[in-house]
C-alpha cells in the first residue's frame, strides 16, 4: 500500500495536478484575500467613503461594494470548479484508472 502512494506520489501526472491546482488556488485565495482585506480596510479608515449615496438614493456605497465582496466569492467558486471540471477531473480519472481504482 505504502509502495503504491509513493509510486503515485512520484508520477509526473500527480506532480502535475498538485503544481495545477495549487497555483490556481493560489490565485483565487490572494484575489478574494485583497478583495476582503480591502473592504474591512474601507470600513475601518474611510466610513465617509462607504456612506456615499448611491444615484441620489439610500443605498450606500458600502453596500454595493459588501454586495459586490459577496458575488465575487460566488464568481471564485465558479472559477474553481471549472477548473476543477476541465483540468483536475481529468487528471484524478487517468491516475485512477493507472491504479485500477
Amino acid at each position: 500500500m505504502q509502495e503504491e502512494h509513493l509510486r503515485l506520489a512520484e508520477d509526473p501526472r500527480y506532480q502535475e495536478l498538485l503544481h495545477r491546482r495549487g497555483r490556481v488556488t493560489g490565485v483565487l485565495t490572494v484575489i478574494m484575500l485583497i478583495a476582503y482585506f480591502g473592504f474591512v480596510l474601507l470600513i475601518a479608515f474611510d466610513k465617509s467613503f462607504l456612506a456615499q449615496p448611491v444615484a441620489g438614493g439610500v443605498t450606500s456605497l458600502g453596500i454595493v461594494l459588501g454586495f459586490a465582496l459577496i458575488l465575487l466569492a460566488i464568481a471564485l467558486t465558479g472559477v474553481y470548479v471549472r477548473a476543477a471540471n476541465r483540468v483536475f477531473d481529468p487528471l484524478v480519472d487517468a491516475l485512477k484508472a493507472e491504479a485500477g481504482r
